[in-house]
């Protein structure tokens, strides 16, 4: 069979609230040409009878259907088995509009410089209506990304269409960044190829209470924090420490990872990342804050997170980082 000109990717895990939605709006595209691949990864829920059921409607759809092995190892499956050149995101719980894949396509086609393409979306609740967030366009040109892919994502992961050698040639999702992967690879790829967005809704983006941002806060600061301390160390001409290990260490551990001192600068970038995580202040989060003011963190943001901690219903954490931030620093 010839290849097609696009292979879409889409790991599933108990998905099936969204699924369906999800599935017809990759159906529904303009352009065409493309295989769809339906990796269910070990879901208990109706996602899998789903996916067949679907894959019998539409000679595009290829199912994989297997046990639970994570997001990561399944991403990985997905760039292996596709046979097109480009490599399109796609996640269980959004939504494409018609014309995503035609623009993007054309984008990559007219640009042979660039490896990375996404575009901008629209927030959606989960009822599907628009919801307002507090997030910012993603960036437009390739120089745009660079001024901000220190400070954030510039890429919405499920909006991505990539080149597929060059997502191979990167090594493809490094499984150390679980919770982070597409920030790791969007700062591995940075360095190597041209990357943009097309400035049009092309993905309608669900919001939920249960998606990983919300239930993975402190790991996805945390793995951000050490992308782009990764970063900084290539294109300092360093050796990436990172490159090969399995799983990060504690953040004590960094400094001998990295060879000096930088422990401290990464457990002051979590903490602040963090003062607005109602389940990070329940929880670790807390404890690794209290770190950081032991260590000389100071300021009004800080202070702020007092009467928020109080909204949080966190009374006895309010009283701890008031009396922390009162007392002299200790180093």
């Amino acid at each position: 069979m010839a290849s097609p000109a696009i292979s879409v990717a889409m790991s599933v895990y108990n998905g099936g609230e969204f699924l369906a939605e999800a599935i017809e709006s990759v159906l529904g595209q303009s352009f065409g040409d493309f295989e769809f691949l339906i990796l269910d990864d070990g879901s208990s829920d109706s996602s899998p009878a789903m996916i067949e059921r679907y894959a019998l409607r539409d000679a595009r759809i290829v199912p994989i259907i297997r046990e639970n092995r994570g997001l990561i190892a399944s991403l990985n499956q997905l760039v292996e088995t596709a046979r097109a050149p480009i490599l399109a995101r796609m996640d269980a719980d959004d939504i494409c509009e018609p014309q995503r894949f035609i623009r993007q396509h054309a984008f990559l086609m007219d640009n042979p410089d660039h490896g990375l393409v996404g575009s901008w979306s629209l927030d959606i609740d989960e009822t599907g209506q628009p919801c307002v967030t507090a997030g910012v366009n993603h960036p437009v040109t390739y120089d745009e990304v660079l001024s901000v892919i220190e400070e954030r994502s510039p890429i919405c992961h499920p909006s991505a269409m990539m080149r597929r050698d060059v997502l191979v040639a990167a090594g493809g999702y490094h499984r150390a960044f679980r919770h982070c992967e597409d920030y790791d690879l969007w700062l591995r790829l940075a360095s190597r190829t041209r990357m943009a967005n097309v400035p049009e809704r092309l993905l309608r983006y669900r919001r939920t209470e249960g998606q990983i941002s919300n239930r993975f806060s402190i790991d996805q600061h945390y793995g951000a924090a050490v992308a782009v301390l990764a970063y900084r160390e290539r294109m300092a001409g360093r050796p990436d420490p990172t490159e090969h290990i399995e799983s990060l260490p504690p953040i004590e551990g960094l400094d001998a990872l990295f060879g000096r001192p930088v422990s401290r600068e990464i457990r002051a970038k979590v903490a602040r990342g963090l003062l607005y995580s109602r389940s990070a202040m329940r929880s670790a989060g807390f404890d690794l804050l209290l770190e950081h003011v032991g260590d000389g963190g100071r300021g009004r943001d800080l202070w702020r997170t007092v009467p928020r901690l109080l909204r949080f219903g966190q009374p006895l954490r309010a009283v701890r980082l008031a009396a922390a931030l009162a007392a002299p620093g200790t180093r």
